[in-house]
């Protein structure tokens, strides 16, 4: 995930992720852990990039502030 991370895209991967689980009878081992694999790196990517926006809407917040005591 070199690219900065698309919430959304994120949220649908891990909806299918949850999805195969859910629709395997059976769960074949080795997928089943490169499946958990994925979901982590998206949680992950994930965090970093709310983090991100948190940290952008936290700026024009204080943007907007500064902005009305002028």
């Amino acid at each position: 995930m070199s690219k900065e991370t698309n919430l959304s895209e994120s949220l649908k991967k891990l909806e299918e992720i949850v999805e195969w689980f859910e629709n395997q009878g059976e769960v074949d081992v080795e997928k089943g852990i490169e499946k958990v694999k994925e979901g982590v790196k998206l949680i992950k990517a994930s965090r970093e990039r709310l983090k991100k926006v948190e940290n952008e809407f936290e700026e024009v917040r204080k943007e907007l502030e500064e902005n009305s005591e002028n």
